[in-house]
């Protein structure tokens, strides 16, 4: 079966990386998709989001990263994708995420696949780790070593 796991990754982080990963030793195809938002200002270019996925999964042989900007039922279709994988922290994220699956189902008729985070990544997210390391704050253990690596280069 071949998933899409969509996500904005800005920046990836262990959260990400370990949803990827379980989904790899479920799934035999994993389209990790890369959402350019043109109404969000990114820290990181398309190109550099992809790049460190990419660096992060090279020994993963079942694993494609791509980047795409539009609908996700579009981009999900020309990759003849069987089904979207959502990794959820809370109940906050189910809400939204289940409106958005409701949506691609009548769209496109895609099914949605809920994954519960692990729980030692139910508090992190992309957001959280901008704003630690915005003023300073060691986020080491949030985010894989690539990531940091890019982080502490801006």
């Amino acid at each position: 079966m071949k998933i899409l796991i969509p996500g904005s990754f800005d920046p990836p982080t262990n959260g990400h990386i370990d949803v990827i990963k379980r989904c790899s030793k479920i799934f035999t195809e994993i389209l990790v998709g890369v959402v350019v938002n043109p109404s969000k200002e990114s820290l990181f270019s398309r190109e550099e989001r992809s790049s460190m996925l990419e660096e992060i999964f090279k020994d993963y042989k079942n694993i494609k990263v791509m980047s795409f900007e539009g609908l996700l039922v579009d981009f999900a279709s020309k990759n003849s994708v069987d089904a979207i994988v959502k990794g959820l922290r809370a109940m906050t994220d189910f809400d939204y995420e289940f409106q958005m699956a409701q949506a691609n189902s009548t769209l496109a008729g895609f099914e949605t696949i809920f994954i519960p985070s692990s729980p030692e990544f139910g508090y992190l997210s992309s957001s959280m780790v901008k704003e630690i390391h915005s003023f300073g704050g060691d986020v080491s253990s949030l985010v894989p070593s690539e990531v940091l690596k890019r982080l502490n280069n801006e």
